[in-house]
């Protein structure tokens, strides 16, 4: 590719960006979101989030981990049952990692 080909596709890819982000604002007021949509909206964060992190924790490279030496799991598990626990989001941040850590430095796994 060309510099102005280069230069040509970021310009549009800001357009379409601006384009996305701003009709909300623009058409936000006009247009009213069912209550049964906007209480299924409330789920899409946490359904990101699982969709993102579940594989990391069930996955090596190229195969599938599900065992008691995928430290990922079990720190993941342990952090499920933390947050249980506790009711504390920040303390299951901080739990999962420690554990995660040190799971990984002590060559447990």
């Amino acid at each position: 590719m060309s510099d102005l080909e280069i230069w040509i596709t970021i310009g549009a890819l800001i357009i379409a960006t601006a384009i996305t982000r701003s009709s909300f604002w623009v058409i936000g007021h006009h247009v009213n979101i069912p209550t049964r949509v906007n209480e299924m909206l409330r789920y899409a964060p946490s359904c990101a989030l699982a969709a993102i992190v579940g594989p990391d924790l069930l996955m090596n490279p190229g195969s599938l981990a599900i065992d008691v030496m995928n430290p990922k799991l079990v720190a993941g598990l342990a952090s499920i049952g933390w947050y249980l626990f506790r009711r504390n989001m920040l303390e299951t941040i901080v739990f999962g990692m420690l554990l995660f850590t040190a799971l990984r430095l002590l060559h447990l796994f």
